[in-house]
């Protein structure tokens, strides 16, 4: 999806890193009248950017609302299609079940739901996902990879390896991947992945992909009940985080490795998940639905599959559980 007007505009302003730009040089640039310029510029103004004008040097941004709109991600992009179409919400009840209805609508591949804040926001197994306002990044992606269902789980791999590496673009954090869907850092989840997947028998029609990070909260926006077992990029940082300069750097690595994986399978991207876990080679106790066991994780297969030796020696492959590390 091309870049709207306003998009163009805004997108200017920012490239101009605090330099005037005027008025006549937007028109000519982008072939519109001086009026439309300036009524662009004050719906830029009614989302919360502060831009000056100048007499005969232009407007300068001043300052940009830390919004996740798509304004201001797109400003970030570097993608070809993830993020390319984004529907963008101040609060809404959960992304997942606005991108699951849009991916049956036939939303294009690469489409993302984001919000401020979700009332509604789910993890695995349905529990509730604390998403507090304007702070943390909360958004669900579509894509629509050419590969059998069975491989789709594999994209919640993908996506950890690439919110890691985003995280490590911008941040002096470095994340260790909990097998399968989270993030930590220093013991303490900074990211939940939730995975759902719309197919027929033998193809994949959409993944829908969930990402809850938890960017620029401070202790006390976290219920008690887990201020012991969460963490946001400040609090392990000590700064603030751009949060749409950091979805627009999820999505850049999760297009980069989703395309790898079509093309060329898990392996490239199991070598990398693998370097970023903190999972492999600890003692664990696996929660499945039907039964709890216990025993040290040996690696990951090329499905995705964590590879379990019990204690008395059967390796056994858990395809989904909830992991406890029991060696902290």
């Amino acid at each position: 999806m091309s870049m709207s007007m306003k998009e163009k505009i805004l997108s200017q302003l920012i490239n101009a890193n605090g330099e005037p730009i005027s008025g006549q040089k937007l028109a000519n640039e982008l072939n519109i009248s001086r009026t439309m310029i300036w009524k662009h510029l004050k719906s830029i103004e009614e989302d919360g950017y502060v831009i000056e004008a100048i007499k005969k040097k232009g407007y300068i941004l001043q300052s940009i609302p830390d919004i996740v709109s798509q304004e201001r991600i797109t400003s970030y992009l570097e993608t070809k299609s993830i993020g390319r179409n984004i529907a963008y919400y101040p609060v809404c009840e959960s992304t997942q079940t606005i991108a699951s209805e849009k991916a049956s609508e036939q939303a294009p591949h690469g489409t993302v739901i984001i919000t401020e804040q979700q009332t509604a926001g789910r993890g695995r197994l349905e529990r509730p996902w604390d998403s507090s306002a304007n702070k943390g990044i909360w958004m669900s992606v579509i894509i629509r990879p050419e590969i059998s269902p069975q491989f789709a789980a594999q994209f919640t791999l993908v996506s950890a390896v690439a919110i890691t590496l985003a995280i490590e673009d911008l941040t002096d954090c470095s994340p260790a991947i909990k097998w399968p869907n989270d993030l930590l850092i220093n013991g303490k989840k900074v990211t939940g992945i939730l995975t759902e997947l719309q197919a027929d028998m033998d193809r994949v029609q959409a993944i829908i992909i969930g990402i809850g990070v938890n960017v620029n909260q401070d202790l006390e926006a976290f219920d008690e009940s887990i201020q012991s077992i969460a963490t946001s990029l400040k609090m392990e940082s000590g700064q603030e985080v751009n949060r749409a300069e950091l979805v627009a750097k999820i999505l850049f690595y999760l297009e980069k490795y989703a395309d790898m994986y079509v093309e060329n399978g898990f392996e490239p991207i199991k070598l990398l998940w693998e370097s970023y876990n903190c999972t492999i080679g600890k003692r664990i106790r696996a929660n499945m639905l039907r039964e709890t066991v216990e025993g040290v994780a040996m690696g990951i297969t090329n499905d995705g599959v964590l590879e379990l030796k019990l204690d008395n020696g059967e390796i056994r492959g858990i395809y989904s559980a909830d992991i406890h590390l029991m060696n902290k």
